[in-house]
């Protein structure tokens, strides 16, 4: 693991030297290790659910991307494995399929009641194992994380 920078004891110069050294790469799988371990301690309440991750997305996108194409590039997925997602949850009563009225080529999904329902409970779950996470930070540290976050998007 790389060492950690005291940033609050260091003068700017020692900053600015410092971060001219980190590695985007660095950061990059830093950031990947975070979004790992809580995936790996979600996922099992998750499954309770009925769901697995990918599905869970699936359904937290599918309000503003009805349009399986449209919710494909929306997951950076490809389009078969969306399909194989959706009939998924259409099996267990989470999703319907319905033709669109102005093109019956195309088809819009909506969330069933009971599809909504998972879909919160499982929001509910991430919020609960994140903020987990994020109780380690002072609000300040939160705000300024998000500010970041915000701005690399």
């Amino acid at each position: 693991m790389a060492r950690i920078f005291n940033v609050e004891r260091s003068s700017v110069k020692e900053i600015e030297a410092e971060m001219r050294k980190i590695s985007p790469w660095a950061l990059w799988t830093l950031n990947f290790q975070v979004t790992r371990s809580l995936l790996a301690d979600v996922a099992p309440r998750i499954r309770a659910l009925r769901l697995e991750i990918k599905e869970f997305l699936l359904l937290s996108e599918l309000d503003a991307h009805p349009n399986p194409a449209d919710l494909a590039r929306a997951l950076v997925t490809p389009k078969p494995s969306v399909t194989f997602m959706v009939k998924r949850m259409e099996a267990v009563g989470y999703v319907r399929r319905e033709l669109q009225r102005d093109d019956l080529r195309r088809f819009r999904l909506t969330l069933t009641p009971s599809g909504r329902s998972a879909m919160e409970s499982a929001r509910q779950i991430f919020d609960q194992e994140f903020g987990r996470r994020l109780s380690r930070l002072t609000q300040a540290q939160r705000l300024e994380l998000m500010r970041i976050l915000e701005r690399m998007a």
